[in-house]
């Protein structure tokens, strides 16, 4: 393996050997204190690791580049050595904003490369780094109500203003969102609808009833009516009157109602539409200047990257969900998005770093809920947590572990919630045959399709086919056969639903 080039963290010159604080001789006996030579700074890898938020590779490349030791950085940023150590192993991630903003004016980040903080790598050239800004920004209230008519389906003309989102412009928007200040969002010399408290209660309680029915009976019936529940959010948006506080409820209501319309469309297997409203709900997140909503955004866009995108960008979404709560009490939700990191590393074959979140998530958990875990998070227990863990051995083809935990996790599981329950079950049955154990993946296999009916969910009917996949590998016996036979049927039954 070539060795790096060790130079002089202050004048850049070629050290003749290898020096712990990476300073030659004149400067050190000139007093001089390490730093990151500008040579580093403009490594491309070094601003691919700028560009994607990985503040853990960044400072490792950076020591390679220049020939800085930990105890180097420590001297620059403050960090201790240990911490910088568990950043670069992925242990752990910077705490928030103004962490961020200490390390880098530590390390001495060129005023020139600030803009690829905003900026991802080009589409065009993945070898080179875009250094034009999203066209999206900034991120005013009329650029996020437009977003949100684009992604319900409004007029044809807006729809130059979203173009097709790729993997790098979703990160670019993740990122976006962690530091770009919020714009004021009061609106009262209008005439329109005077918006009031107990308005926005009422229309907030209609986005809970029907994130309540979708744990039970899928997707298949809610996507419109959501929608069309979303369309009265914006169009009190646009022509409704209210003060700057009112403003701020009423985009926390339209973010929330955002994100469950896109997991409805999600659900219904429309994965490009249901990007733009997670999309579109990350936006109102972030005028609502509720940190918690811009978690929950980020949280959704990150299942949208490990189910069926870019798995990376579901780490960089969970990471930077993460950071932006690192000031509020919500063990829970901090732990709901170590489970969505994980998912991503464990698609990514990221073993250890897939296990080391979940069980960080299982700890926090553990501490009970906060004062700031937010009201919607209902959902979240420990057997979602290990069905997460099963989830992830799935991915990591560690099957037997996989129907451990998924065992463990059944007894939480909540009867009302059937769809959830079904697709859970679905991902047992499979972790078992995987496992070899054939007759007990049939027998929950069974007790699936026993469940299914009524519930319409693109996004279960993939699970079911799975679960029927490994199936066949055991079709000869009596059990499996009656399996397939039945399986078939139910999807063909609600094919035509």
């Amino acid at each position: 393996m070539k060795m790096p080039i060790r130079v002089c963290g202050k004048c850049g010159s070629t050290l003749s050997k290898y020096n712990p604080d990476a300073v030659c001789a004149p400067c050190s006996r000139n007093g001089a204190a390490p730093a990151v030579p500008d040579r580093a700074w403009r490594d491309e890898e070094v601003q691919r690791a700028l560009a994607a938020w990985d503040f853990g590779e960044l400072i490792r490349l950076l020591r390679r580049r220049s020939g800085l030791s930990q105890m180097g950085i420590r001297a620059l940023t403050g960090l201790t050595q240990s911490h910088i150590s568990d950043l670069e192993n992925g242990r752990k991630q910077l705490g928030g904003r103004d962490s961020i903003i200490d390390l880098l004016n530590g390390l001495g980040l060129p005023s020139d490369l600030r803009p690829l903080l905003l900026t991802p790598l080009t589409d065009r050239d993945e070898t080179a780094v875009s250094d034009t800004l999203d066209p999206a920004m900034p991120w005013t209230a009329a650029r996020m109500v437009t977003s949100l008519e684009v992604a319900v389906g409004g007029s044809m003309k807006r729809r130059s203003v979203l173009t097709a989102l790729s993997g790098a412009s979703v990160a670019q928007y993740v990122l976006q969102s962690a530091i770009t200040p919020q714009e004021a969002l009061a609106a009262d010399s209008r005439d329109g609808t005077r918006v009031t408290t107990p308005l926005l209660t009422s229309l907030q309680t209609t986005t809970d009833a029907l994130r309540q029915l979708d744990a039970t009976s899928g997707s298949g019936t809610l996507a419109s009516t959501a929608r069309q529940h979303l369309k009265v959010l914006l169009g009190l948006l646009k022509t409704g009157t209210y003060d700057e506080r009112t403003g701020r409820h009423l985009a926390a209501v339209t973010a929330d109602t955002a994100i469950q319309t896109g997991w409805y469309t999600f659900d219904g297997g429309k994965h490009e539409e249901a990007q733009r409203l997670f999309v579109g709900a990350l936006r109102a997140a972030h005028a609502s200047a509720d940190s918690r909503l811009r978690a929950g955004a980020l949280s959704f866009l990150a299942i949208h990257g490990y189910s069926v995108g870019d798995p990376r960008q579901a780490v960089t979404a969970a990471r930077t969900a993460r950071q932006s709560i690192s000031d509020q009490d919500a063990p829970t939700l901090q732990a709901m998005l170590l489970t969505r990191q994980a998912r991503g590393h464990a698609r990514l074959r990221e073993e250890r770093h897939a296990l080391a979140a979940l069980d960080e998530a299982e700890a926090l958990y553990a501490n009970g809920p906060g004062e700031d875990d937010p009201h919607w998070l209902y959902w979240i227990n420990s057997g979602e947590i290990l069905g997460q863990r099963g989830s992830c051995f799935l991915e990591l083809d560690r099957p037997t572990e996989a129907a451990n935990a998924f065992a463990s996790a059944r007894g939480t599981l909540s009867h009302q919630e059937t769809r959830t329950k079904a697709q859970f079950l679905s991902r047992a049955a499979t972790a078992q045959m995987r496992a070899g154990d054939a007759d007990a993946g049939c027998a929950t296999a069974q007790e699936v399709l026993t469940m299914v009916d009524g519930i319409q969910s693109a996004r279960l009917d993939e699970h079911l086919r799975a679960m029927l996949g490994e199936a066949r590998l055991f079709k000869r016996a009596a059990p499996t056969r009656q399996l397939l036979d039945r399986g078939e049927a139910v999807l063909k039954e609600r094919a035509l639903t």
